[in-house]
């Protein structure tokens, strides 16, 4: 082994001492479950991102007729959950947790182990569900909340299936809130922008609004729809 092999070797992160008996715990009865419930889980592990994108096209299309500051902030969500992403892989790059399947040499979990330098601290999955829970959170309640059991479980899953500590988990979803929040408060501030591009070539994408809906609806009999 040469030196500079062991400096890196001293550089990465054992994050065992801090929950791995939780975690060994938790895989433990992954490991004890029936079948049909960890293949659940696997896949859910797997897509589960991809509802949260569904979840935020269903937004849109709710936006299309609520106020403006509602669309500004359901089109700041996407971008809120990319920003936290890029944020959480600068966590992942100074801390540089060894996966626990690795350090606590954990054979047979449902996922299979990453590979070295395929850091563990923060959770990705984690920091993209929970930012996209609380972006949408502030754009639609209904949709918000749908979100954020999805976010509680895509955490969850990603312990069961033997990839990460709890406490990577924990960590990546408050990464995901102190990112998303503040950015989808923001967003509301441009309700005005969304409002003029209603009434310009994007109006199909971004709705009418309930302000310009009432409008039409009042206009004088006679008028014509086009």
């Amino acid at each position: 082994m040469t030196s500079s092999t062991a400096l890196r070797e001293l550089a990465v992160f054992d994050g065992s001492g801090i929950d791995g008996g939780l975690y060994r715990r938790v895989v433990g009865w992954a490991d004890a479950a029936p079948h049909w419930f960890n293949q659940l889980v696997e896949v859910w592990s797997l897509l589960g991102l991809g509802v949260f994108a569904l979840l935020m096209l269903a937004a849109w299309w709710r936006a299309r007729g609520a106020g403006p500051v509602v669309m500004a902030r359901v089109l700041a969500s996407p971008p809120a959950v990319l920003v936290a992403y890029a944020v959480n892989s600068g966590f992942k790059g100074l801390v540089e947790e060894v996966r626990p399947c690795a350090q606590l040499r954990v054979h047979g979990t449902l996922e299979a182990c990453p590979g070295p330098g395929d850091w563990s601290f923060p959770s990705n999955h984690t920091v993209i569900a929970v930012a996209a829970a609380a972006a949408l959170w502030f754009a639609d309640r209904r949709i918000g909340a749908i979100a954020a059991v999805a976010a509680v479980l895509m955490g969850a899953s990603r312990v069961w299936v033997g990839v990460h500590y709890p406490h990577d988990v924990l960590a990546g979803a408050l990464v995901g809130l102190l990112v998303a929040v503040p950015l989808a408060l923001a967003a509301g501030a441009a309700g005005p922008l969304v409002e003029r591009a209603r009434t310009g070539p994007l109006g199909p994408l971004l709705g009418a609004g309930p302000q310009t809906a009432a409008a039409w609806a009042n206009r004088p009999v006679g008028v014509r729809r086009d």
